[in-house]
C-alpha cells in the first residue's frame, strides 16, 4: 500500500514532519498485520502513483469528523475544523496525541478493517455506535478518569483482527 501524505489545508500548529511522522509511525504499526506500506509526501494528488492512498485534510470530505476514510476512494482525510475546536475547547491538551489516534484509527479501516472494536483501548474502538451500545472496558470506572483511553496506536487485538481480515495466519 502507497500512503501520499498532501499537507496543505492542516491547522497551522501542526507542521507537516510532525503529521508526516504520524502517518508513519501508523503505517509502520499497521504493516504487522501482514500489509506491507510505504509513506510518501505529495501536494499534487492528481500524480498518485495506481492504488494509492490519498491522505490530505480537507472539512468538506471530513463532515465535521476528526478524520474519515473511505475504502473504494481510496483516501484518508482529517478535519481541520474539528482540530480547531479541540484546540479552543481543550488548549492544554496535546493534540498530537489526538492526531496520532485519528491517523492510526482511520487507516485501520484501509488495512481492511471495516468494522469497529468493541474494545475500548483498541485504536479501532468506536465508543458509541449511535445505536445506544458503547465500547466495553474491563473497569469502566477508568474511562472517566483518562481525557482519551484509546490507545494511539493500533493494539495486538486490533493487528489479529487486521490479520484474519487480510487472509493472513495469526501470530502468537
Amino acid at each position: 500500500m502507497v500512503l501520499v501524505y498532501d499537507h496543505r489545508a492542516a491547522p497551522a500548529w501542526f507542521t507537516d514532519d510532525e503529521v508526516f511522522a504520524a502517518v508513519q509511525r501508523a503505517a509502520q504499526a499497521w504493516t504487522r498485520c501482514g500489509v506491507p506500506a510505504h509513506v510518501v509526501r505529495s501536494s499534487d494528488t492528481a500524480s498518485l502513483p495506481p492504488g494509492a492512498v490519498s491522505i490530505r485534510w480537507s472539512d468538506t470530505d471530513a463532515a465535521g469528523n476528526f478524520g474519515l476514510a473511505h475504502f473504494g476512494m481510496r483516501w484518508l482525510v482529517l478535519g481541520p475544523a474539528a482540530f480547531q475546536l479541540l484546540r479552543v475547547r481543550n488548549p492544554a491538551h496535546d493534540a498530537r496525541e489526538t492526531l496520532q489516534m485519528v491517523i492510526s484509527h482511520e487507516m485501520g479501516h484501509l488495512f481492511g478493517l471495516m468494522s469497529h472494536s468493541r474494545r475500548c483501548v483498541d485504536v479501532t474502538s468506536s465508543y458509541d455506535n449511535g445505536k445506544g451500545e458503547k465500547c466495553r472496558a474491563r473497569d469502566p470506572a477508568e474511562l472517566t478518569r483518562f481525557t482519551e483511553y484509546r490507545s494511539a496506536m493500533p493494539t495486538a487485538c486490533d493487528i489479529q483482527r487486521c490479520r484474519a481480515a487480510n487472509g493472513r495466519p495469526s501470530t502468537p
